[in-house]
């Protein structure tokens, strides 16, 4: 599938199903999570058939999940630029899971960390989890700003460019705000975040939508 297609099919899904997730799509999940982890210096865990972080947990009930019982913990090395590295990468996974007929949900706090099947090693950080499942639905259309909102050139926008922005604006961010500017200035991008919740997270998920529109020849996420 067009990975265009992918990026505007793919939508939050707070509420899943009980089926299984294919032990080969969790094969092919967990190839590319060995990857990154070796690449970033990541310690990013796939736990399935786990019913307990968000099957009691008083967050979850109000975050409105339900059946949550595989998800993606983003865990890291402790760095400044951890959470951007978590946002980038884990989105990555989102994509896949989304390419291989699966729903996900960036979830920030509102599960639980007790009894659960995740190991964290000395100086390292649980950012956030991403729920992976069959979802009862494939989610809602978010409301996007314009380009002209998020977007600045100090020349005519070249494709490239444009179409970075607009893959850019397919992605998912805390709170749908989308609080971020994208520059292009003498040949050269620059993204930026305000400061806020999940911020420098959406960061890095914004920058990999971005460099899968506009193309590495013309940006790459650096770490």
């Amino acid at each position: 599938m067009d990975i265009q297609k992918i990026l505007e099919q793919r939508h939050s899904v707070r509420k899943y199903t009980k089926k299984e997730i294919d032990k080969e799509l969790v094969e092919k999940l967990n190839r590319d999570i060995e990857e990154y982890n070796k690449i970033a210096n990541l310690n990013i865990q796939f736990v399935t058939n786990e019913p307990y972080a968000f099957g009691r947990s008083i967050l979850a009930n109000y975050g409105n999940f339900k059946n949550v019982r595989n998800y993606i913990v983003m865990i890291g090395k402790k760095c400044d630029n951890l959470e951007e590295k978590i946002g980038y990468f884990g989105e990555k996974l989102v994509i896949k899971a989304q390419s291989l007929g699966l729903n996900t949900c960036w979830v920030g706090g509102t599960y639980s960390k007790k009894n659960t099947k995740y190991d964290i090693k000395e100086g390292e950080k649980l950012v956030c989890v991403i729920a992976v499942g069959y979802g009862e639905t494939n989610g809602k259309v978010r409301k996007l700003k314009s380009i002209s909102k998020v977007a600045i050139s100090d020349v005519e926008m070249p494709d490239w460019f444009l179409k970075g922005v607009r893959f850019a604006l397919l992605a998912p961010t805390a709170l749908n705000q989308q609080r971020y500017k994208i520059t292009l200035k003498d040949n050269k991008v620059e993204i930026v975040s305000k400061i806020g919740f999940y911020t420098k997270v959406d960061l890095g998920i914004i920058k990999c939508h971005f460099e899968l529109g506009a193309g590495k020849e013309h940006y790459i996420f650096k770490f």
